[in-house]
């Protein structure tokens, strides 16, 4: 049986974080692969800064090396507010043997019983919460902690950085930082 880790997010840019959490959660429960999701519009924060395709493409360039992770647009191509009960319900119809592990940061655990329909999609896969080194995570559902290195890397923080002409260099991959250079993303100068 498959064991699929997914990992939702806006990833406006994707991060050194990103990658280095999701490689931890797949190490740590042993996963078969790591799908990036992009939301289309998130339900619990404001919309991405860049467009769909543009967040796609990143992804696909961050996650080019390693073959444990796929990028699936599912929730791109549905468009409308990425509510997370949809896209699981519509892959396990895809993949109804896989086994799905939701990945969801330590700010979110708490949030987690607010979710949308959250005791149907707990039936349908495990949450995995990220958690770092030290912090107290408090949570109210079943949810599998994977501790990962203190990684303090945001996207808002690297588009900032962009927009007032810092470096982002060892806070993108390469291939992203090359992309975003090269349409002229966040700013960029």
């Amino acid at each position: 049986m498959k064991k699929i880790g997914l990992f939702g997010g806006t990833f406006d840019p994707p991060h050194i974080g990103h990658l280095i959490v999701a490689e931890e959660v797949r190490e740590a429960l042993d996963l078969t692969e790591i799908w990036f999701i992009p939301s289309h519009i998130p339900p619990h924060k404001d919309g991405a800064k860049t467009s769909s395709g543009h967040r796609l493409n990143m992804i696909k360039e961050a996650i080019k090396n390693n073959p444990r992770f796929k990028v699936d647009p599912i929730e791109l191509n549905r468009g409308g507010i990425s509510y997370t009960i949809d896209t699981v319900t519509e892959l396990k119809k895809r993949d109804p043997d896989a086994e799905f592990y939701f990945i969801i940061g330590a700010d979110m655990v708490e949030f987690l019983p607010n979710w949308h329909k959250v005791d149907l999609l707990k039936q349908l896969v495990q949450f995995v919460g990220v958690k770092r080194y030290g912090y107290d995570l408090k949570r109210q559902m079943s949810v599998s902690i994977v501790e990962i290195p203190g990684i303090d890397i945001s996207s808002s923080v690297i588009r900032q950085r962009i927009q007032e002409g810092k470096g982002v260099r060892y806070w993108l991959p390469d291939r992203v930082e090359w992309y975003i250079r090269e349409h002229g993303l966040y700013g960029c100068k």
